[in-house]
């Protein structure tokens, strides 16, 4: 078997359907396999997989037994050559795992691979490429530098800017969203450092590899959404977990005098400060923005009349059995316009480039998942994503 797809679920339902849905279509021509771990979601999840997906290998955990020790379990279960650790609030490319096995199976240096990851509104996350948060590199973060010298060889290197997002290379550092990896390697270093609750596990992950004389690459050719933080709500409890996942890190790998620790000590907690706050609502006083218009893009005309009802408000039509899928640059002058992509018929490849291609231009975009009865989506990589059933 070439490919094992290893799904860690918590609390995530609606996102971990479309995440599976992307997956089979991403499966169709590999001999591949899906495993899904949930970890003792208290929501629908066990009972959709079961329905919606009898065939796909489904783990429960009784308790929530935290990023790393979920990922182990499933790969210890998985039969693929590769493994790709991959989060439930994502979306895959009908043809992301055939670009990436072509690459990785031409490195024989081969550590980690991961992918260039976008929000819901189709805006590069910096976090698909890192350096390795060293003292030096991490106070670039905290204090923003990397920011005003990004052109910088030593400010640019917490978020491996010495590529940009659209150049493949090597980078140190791989986020846990998307990791693709032999299974041997994978087992050799132990997996996931299961003594790491969750937060600096894939950091740990990339860093004993590249220990290992393997290269982590990062791959530009495929782009994968990444909703984030749809299974963590980032209040003090996460503030907590940060700091003592960023201790542990640095704990394990350096030999840090007292000095350190302490300078080290108020930086993790400015940082994890910083992470908390961008975590919270927007200053909407958590109140969502209803968007002005809505543009459906299907060839599904009762559909229309469907969500004109849950919308409370009318939906334009673009018939794709009539209209090419185009997104016209006269939509630039309608602030507010969420498009909605009937994924019945846009692949999910074209629902990935149409929120890419569209990004900073005042859209918010929905998908409605093939066979499903909700649209889901989400406007901002720092606030929880937005699920909006249709009956």
């Amino acid at each position: 078997m070439q490919l094992s797809v290893i799904i860690l679920n918590y609390n995530v339902c609606y996102f971990l359907e479309q995440c599976v849905l992307s997956v089979q279509s991403a499966l169709e021509t590999i001999d591949g396999e899906i495993i899904v771990i949930d970890n003792n979601s208290p929501d629908d999840s066990c009972a959709m997989m079961q329905k919606r997906f009898p065939n796909v290998k489904l783990i429960q955990n009784n308790e929530n037994v935290g990023f790393p020790k979920g990922n182990n379990i499933g790969v210890a279960q998985a039969q693929g050559e590769y493994i790709c650790i991959l989060n439930p609030d994502t979306v895959v490319a009908e043809d992301t795992f055939t670009k990436v096995l072509a690459f990785v199976q031409k490195r024989s240096d081969l550590g980690i691979l991961g992918c260039k990851l976008i929000d819901g509104a189709g805006k590069f996350l910096p976090e698909s490429k890192r350096g390795v948060p060293i003292p030096c590199v991490a106070f670039t973060k905290i204090t923003g530098l990397y920011k005003l010298f990004s052109k910088s060889g030593t400010f640019g290197k917490y978020y491996a800017l010495h590529l940009n997002e659209n150049q493949t290379g090597k980078v140190d550092i791989l986020v846990g969203a998307f990791m693709v990896m032999k299974r041997s390697l994978y087992l050799e270093v132990g997996g996931f450092d299961e003594d790491c609750f969750m937060y600096s596990d894939d950091i740990d992950l990339s860093y004993r590899i590249l220990q290992k004389g393997k290269s982590n690459y990062y791959f530009h050719d495929t782009t994968v959404i990444h909703y984030k933080g749809e299974s963590t709500i980032k209040d003090e409890i996460y503030m907590k977990r940060f700091q003592e996942a960023m201790h542990f890190f640095y704990k394990k790998h350096f030999n840090v005098s007292l000095f350190f620790s302490v300078f080290m000590g108020l930086g993790i907690v400015f940082f994890s400060f910083v992470k908390m706050i961008q975590g919270k609502p927007s200053r909407n006083l958590g109140i969502k923005m209803t968007p002005k218009s809505y543009l459906l893009y299907s060839s599904n005309e009762k559909l229309v009349e469907k969500l004109t009802l849950v919308l409370q408000k009318k939906v334009s039509f673009h018939d794709l059995k009539t209209e090419k899928m185009v997104i016209s640059s006269s939509l630039r002058t309608v602030t507010g316009t969420e498009i909605i992509l009937d994924n019945e018929f846009i692949s999910f490849k074209e629902c990935i480039s149409i929120l890419e291609s569209s990004r900073n231009r005042g859209f918010t975009f929905k998908i409605i998942p093939k066979n499903a009865n909700f649209l889901i989506g989400s406007n901002n990589s720092n606030e929880r994503g937005e699920i909006m059933k249709i009956e």
